[in-house]
Formats: C-alpha cells, sequence, structure tokens
C-alpha cells in the first residue's frame, strides 16, 4: 500500500503526521511512505531525513492525494483535497465529525473511507493510538509555561535577604489528561494548585499530584461516556460557577481544560469571575477552539479585559511540534497497522476500534455520531 503524508495547511498547524523515526517503520514492515516536499520543515524534519528513511519526496500536492492508497495527515483535508483521492481509497486523521458535516460529506462524495482518530475508542488496548490524549498532555505542560510567562511573578515561594516571595495560586478546570499535566507542571514550579473538576472520582489522582481538589457533589445531569462528560445541566454548571468563583477571585492564574465532543464547552468563567480577579491575572482558556470555557476569550488572541489577562490559543500542541508530532505520528502508526497488513486493509467491521472509528466506509457515512445528525 502506498501510504501518502500531505503538508499540513491549516493556519497555525505546525504538525506533521508521520516522522521519519515512524517512516523508518514503516518502510522496515512493508509499507510505501510518500511525503510531501517540506511537509516536515516545521516540525524540524526536513527532507532528507525522511529519503534517509525510505519515504520518497513529492513536489506535487494534487500527486500526493490522487496516489495514495492512504492519506495520513493531522487536520483533515478540506473538500477539494478530499475530491483529488481516488476511490476507495482511505483516510486517517483528526475530523471531529459531529461537528464537521462538509469533511464527511466530501468523503462520501468522493467515495473513500476514512478514519478519524479523535473518534479511537477509550480502552486499554487502544491506548498506544489515542492520540487526543497525547496531544493533550503536552498541551497541559505548555499552557503552564505559557501562564507563567505572562504573569507578572514567579511561581515558587522564595525567601530572599529583602523578604519572602508568596508562591502563585493556580486553579485549574479539569482534570483529565490536560488538566493532570497542567496540575504536575504547576506544582514541579511551585505554584499552590486548587482543581475544579465534575468528577468526584478525580479528586484521589488531583491529590496524588500535590493539588487541592475543590469539591462539588455531582447530581444525575452529569452524562459520562468513555472516560469523557458527554452533557452536564445548565443549572449544575451554575452551581460549579458559585463554588469556584471564590477561588478564581483569589487566584493569579486559571486554566481552563473543559470539553464536551461534539458540543460547544462549556461557559465555566463568567464575566463577574474575570472582573473579580487582581490586575495583573493570568486566564489561559484551553478549550477557546470550541466556543471557550471563558466569557471573552478570543480564539488564537491574547487580549486584556479589566486588567486580567486572556490567553485564547487554539492549537496548543503545535508550539511543541517535534513532541507533538512524535507523538501523533506512532498513535497513528499503531492505528494503522492494527487495521492493515502491508497490502490491504482488514476491513473487521465488528472490531471495537474499527468500528468505533470509521466514520465513512467506501462512500458511506457509518458511525452514529454523523448518522444522528
Amino acid at each position: 500500500m502506498k501510504i501518502c503524508v500531505p503538508k499540513e495547511t491549516k493556519e497555525r498547524e505546525n504538525r506533521v503526521a508521520l516522522t521519519p523515526t515512524v517512516v523508518k517503520q514503516l518502510v522496515q514492515a512493508g509499507y510505501e511512505v510518500f511525503i510531501e516536499q517540506s511537509a516536515g520543515l516545521k516540525s524540524y524534519f526536513d527532507d532528507a531525513n525522511y529519503a534517509e528513511a525510505g519515504a520518497s519526496i513529492v513536489a506535487d500536492t494534487r500527486k500526493i492525494y490522487s496516489d495514495a492508497d492512504v492519506v495520513l495527515k493531522v487536520n483533515a483535508p478540506n473538500a477539494e483535497e478530499v475530491s483529488w483521492m481516488k476511490k476507495e481509497a482511505i483516510l486517517i486523521s483528526f475530523m471531529f465529525a459531529a461537528t464537521n458535516k462538509d469533511i464527511v460529506d466530501a468523503c462520501v462524495n468522493a467515495g473513500i473511507s476514512s478514519f478519524s482518530m479523535d473518534a479511537v475508542p477509550r480502552i486499554s488496548r487502544a491506548q498506544k493510538m489515542d492520540a487526543l490524549s497525547s496531544q493533550a498532555n503536552l498541551a497541559g505542560y505548555k499552557a503552564v509555561l505559557m501562564a507563567a510567562n505572562e504573569i507578572g511573578k514567579i511561581l515558587p515561594m522564595m525567601t530572599t535577604a529583602a523578604g519572602t516571595i508568596r508562591p502563585t495560586k493556580m486553579v485549574i478546570f479539569g482534570a483529565g489528561v490536560a488538566g493532570l499535566q497542567a496540575i504536575a507542571t504547576a506544582k514541579r514550579l511551585g505554584a499552590v494548585v486548587e482543581v475544579s473538576d465534575i468528577r468526584p472520582e478525580t479528586k484521589e489522582q488531583v491529590e496524588s499530584l500535590g493539588g487541592k481538589f475543590i469539591e462539588m457533589k455531582g447530581d444525575d445531569s452529569v452524562k459520562m461516556e468513555g472516560g469523557y462528560v458527554k452533557g452536564v445541566s445548565d443549572e449544575f454548571l451554575k452551581k460549579q460557577q458559585e463554588l469556584v468563583a471564590k477561588h478564581v477571585k483569589e487566584a493569579d492564574i486559571v486554566i481552563t481544560t473543559a470539553l464536551i465532543p461534539g458540543r460547544k464547552a462549556p461557559v465555566l468563567v463568567t464575566e463577574e469571575m474575570v472582573k473579580s480577579m487582581r490586575f495583573g491575572s493570568v486566564i489561559l482558556d484551553m478549550a477557546v477552539e470550541s466556543g471557550g470555557n471563558v466569557v471573552g476569550s478570543e480564539v488564537n488572541k491574547t487580549i486584556v479585559k479589566d486588567g486580567v489577562t486572556i490567553i485564547g490559543e487554539s492549537n496548543i500542541p503545535s508550539l511543541l511540534p517535534m513532541n507533538a508530532s512524535d507523538l501523533y505520528a506512532k498513535n497513528i502508526q499503531t492505528l494503522l497497522v492494527h487495521l492493515s497488513t502491508k497490502d490491504e486493509f482488514k476491513w473487521e467491521m465488528e472490531e471495537d476500534i474499527t468500528k468505533g472509528s470509521l466514520i465513512v466506509h467506501q462512500g458511506k457515512a457509518v458511525h452514529p455520531s454523523v448518522l444522528n445528525n
């Protein structure tokens, strides 16, 4: 099979779907790999690195799509790029299909099959394919550094001859993969960390990392599926806001990480909360691209509102492209090898990982998330 990797074209995207190390492993396993010229440059992998690993370098973007048996990408291609793919070819990338009808329709019209990296089920044997987690882990780390860079003070307590500097107080919303990594990073840097999460079972993880859990009693409106929050009532969110308002008011830094797949991100930090914070405080909204957890955050902008700096970076993993590409490449390689041999796809339609991640099959939409729309 011809595995083809086009250049990423989405704005602010620095990652690439395969790294030279993973290319070498795929070539050794019998796959043919083709990389679009300069596809890895923003991740600090040049064409010579790929050629040495056994890939062929292709200069023509359209050709990289039209020749492919399998296209591997980070972000889904646009409708025109999908139309270049030959019938019954296969696309593997992030698709977020439930909220991206255009790409699903393009795959159907082109008669191709598509697997979505964000739809890989959260089961133990799929952990090495879990690109959402690998990228969120890096994002949680980087988010703390970005917020620390904006705040006008150091994070740890420091005793000097001139007096003692009190540690920075940080409030983190969400103790998922990104939130837990943010807690660990903030604690290593010496901050005092408080954490809010609507799932009481995360308390133990938070405390094991040295964070203080802001405890809130759950209710029946919190819907869970596969480890993700799938739904929560407006009334419950209001109660959560009221509980954490005091903690936000006293915080130097607030980081929000809460996402609900297929839905707009829940509002966690209201305009009143922002106004209550000290002049010079910092908020980083990791959910800004999905509507934002913070009232007033703006996509890909850092703004100052009521004396508070609000960071709205939409693609934090892309700011660490070497590591992010390396982890993503291993995720997508593991999925590819699970789904196929070097010669063909297995199409085990009732197998959990295949069934969970397959969005379109040979021009027909098959995933529940798009069938119900």
